[in-house]
């Protein structure tokens, strides 16, 4: 980077969105440079699943599927009970197909095959949604990185690392660059795609006091420098923030610190239940709802199981494993009891209706293989287990309190509009500025739509923030 030199377009953040915004922009002749204020490229999608949730895909064709953008806008919009802008996230919906072509014609790998789970190339279940939507790529999110990172290097977009943007220049309201290690570095236009809060208690506190409701088994995923940078950059040209008090936290047991595929899995054959002693939900339902079923409770969750189930549990796992669950049983934090009636006295919930939970799950999925009253049935074979889950009766029994508490990714940020370009408080575009990901608000909404949402969400209005940024 020389002093003075001025480019196209500057993007600030190196992770999915701001190397699709890279990739796009140079792709329309702009020159352009990227700001990355951690060592390596990647930002949150490199740590994810990659999985990309999209409609009307080639993948989808592949395997008979017929899906539509306007019907994926309709469930999103639904979803979310409206509460986004339809314009913005109609923009979302009808790009998102064509950005996932795009990656694809990069050299991302999503065969057209039905996969069940987020880790296996090819299309699986991301929500609730009516179709599957969920397309996982080889290689999960460090696939992805490395497909656009490969792109970037093509296009000769040159990335500069650990080196964090102080501020934006702006010149009569119109951004003509930023500032980087005390350098101006001109610029026709700035797509802002740093990420978002997670890791600012502050910031956490202010924009989405839910996630400190977790109290001490709070612990984020997202990636380190997901710090906020944005609003200080919507400071400077008054632009509107829109996302206040929503974002995603995923149900984990209490003693789980990291992502579900390094703390593992929880054993098949458990039951969450409330305070009431009642069983309440799917155990497999989908973090898009997920996380309010259990809100909704207004009291203590738990996952109960039984010995048969502990010892179920393969090795390898961080956390759900059979000698950390006993481990954290002898500590006392798990609940540990030789009857179901021994559990209910410990939990403070009435031993008949445990005990009648207990029986009928028993008499439900593992005898007859179905689920009348939750339709769990139904997700197993999503999952694709077709071998019989085992009854819950064999001593001692566990209990372990579940909340929401992984944080995956925050919805606050500057508010765009369906061209990614930043808004202001009159809801007029600020010239010369976009943001897309986390930074850039309003796709993201009070119900994360599915696995994939955020991935998406990134490489999608990144890509358009690029080409609109190089239009300018």
């Amino acid at each position: 980077m020389s002093t003075g030199e001025e480019f196209d377009v500057v993007v600030i953040g190196g992770g999915g969105a701001g190397l699709a915004a890279a990739v796009s922009a140079a792709e329309r002749g702009a020159s352009v440079l990227l700001f990355e204020a951690e060592k390596e490229l990647g930002g949150s999608t490199r740590l994810s699943a990659g999985m990309f949730t999209a409609a009307g895909t080639s993948v989808q064709t592949g395997l008979g599927i017929d899906d539509t953008p306007e019907k994926f806008f309709q469930h999103y919009m639904d979803l979310n009970q409206w509460q986004l802008k339809p314009g913005l996230v109609r923009a979302f919906c009808e790009e998102a197909g064509p950005a996932l072509e795009w990656l694809i014609g990069l050299g991302a790998e999503i065969p057209a095959k039905v996969s069940h789970n987020a880790h296996s190339p090819g299309l699986t279940r991301a929500g609730v949604e009516d179709v599957w939507r969920g397309h996982v790529p080889k290689d999960q999110g460090y696939g992805l990185v490395q497909v656009l990172d490969k792109a970037r290097r093509k296009a000769g977009v040159e990335a500069v690392v650990n080196t964090r943007v102080d501020r934006l220049l702006v010149e009569n309201g119109r951004i003509t660059g930023v500032v980087a290690d005390g350098i101006d570095v001109p610029a026709r236009a700035v797509v802002v795609a740093s990420g978002g809060f997670a890791q600012d208690p502050a910031l956490r506190a202010r924009h989405y006091p839910d996630a400190d409701a977790a109290g001490g088994a709070l612990f984020v995923v997202a990636a380190p420098g997901s710090r906020g940078d944005h609003f200080g950059f919507g400071e400077q040209v008054g632009a509107a923030i829109t996302g206040d008090g929503w974002g995603l936290l995923l149900p984990t047991a209490y003693f789980q610190r990291l992502h579900h595929w390094q703390s593992g899995f929880p054993p098949v054959s458990r039951v969450m239940v409330n305070g009431r002693g009642r069983r309440f939900m799917n155990e497999d339902a989908s973090y898009a709802v997920s996380s309010g079923i259990i809100d909704a409770q207004g009291g203590p969750v738990w996952t109960v199981f039984d010995e048969q189930a502990r010892l179920s549990l393969p090795a390898g796992y961080a956390h759900w494993d059979a000698a950390h669950v006993l481990a954290e049983a002898e500590a006392g934090r798990t609940v540990r009891a030789d009857s179901v009636e021994e559990l209910a006295g410990k939990l403070g919930v009435p031993a008949d209706a445990l005990r009648a939970t207990i029986d009928r799950w028993n008499t439900q999925l593992p005898e007859g293989g179905d689920d009348p009253d939750f339709l769990r049935h139904h997700s197993l074979i999503a999952k694709g287990r077709t071998e019989s889950v085992e009854p819950i009766g064999k001593p001692p029994f566990y209990a372990a309190h579940t909340l929401p508490a992984e944080l995956v990714c925050t919805h606050a940020g500057l508010e765009i509009d369906g061209g990614a370009a930043v808004l202001d408080a009159r809801g007029g575009r600020v010239p010369g500025l976009y943001a897309a990901g986390e930074a850039g608000a309003g796709v993201l909404g009070p119900r994360y739509v599915g696995g994939g949402n955020a991935v998406a969400n990134a490489i999608t209005m990144g890509r358009v923030a690029g080409r609109a940024a190089a239009a300018r």
